[in-house]
């Protein structure tokens, strides 16, 4: 079984000039596709499938990511359902020459688990074994609410 801590996934991308809306920092739906590659990444991690997105329970912007700066952004499987599962992300501005970070935005995504065919197929139950693990996906859990 995966546990949780092995389902985790980070990335960062260098904000562009051509990543970015009007107001020279990174456009919203940029941001969204890169939080979705990641979370994909963990949904497969965990699933040992394809996953493809099937929702997005919240997605809440809390500040800008300006040209520049790095998108650093974390994933991890918390809950699943029969061929579901649930994927919590975050992402971060983080300036590149001091590692200085800020959370900007966060989100649940729900995948779903498909095999070679696209048909829905079975995930296991997410297992959690320590205390950190309980913590992340209890904080996940309540972001929902």
């Amino acid at each position: 079984m995966t546990t949780l801590s092995e389902t985790r996934i980070e990335n960062r991308y260098r904000v562009q000039p051509n990543h970015a809306n009007n107001y020279e920092s990174l456009h919203g739906g940029t941001l969204m596709k890169w939080m979705d590659e990641v979370g994909a990444m963990a949904a497969m991690r965990f699933a040992g499938e394809s996953c493809v997105t099937a929702g997005v329970t919240e997605l809440d912007f809390q500040q800008p990511i300006p040209i520049g700066e790095t998108a650093r952004i974390e994933a991890y499987a918390y809950d699943a359902g029969r061929t579901s599962v649930r994927v919590r992300i975050r992402a971060w501005r983080e300036n590149p020459r001091t590692g200085e970070a800020a959370l900007t935005t966060e989100a649940s995504f729900t995948f779903i688990a498909i095999d070679a065919d696209g048909s829905p197929v079975a995930v296991p139950d997410v297992t959690v074994e320590t205390d950190e693990e309980r913590d992340l996906r209890d904080v996940a859990r309540d972001a929902e609410h």
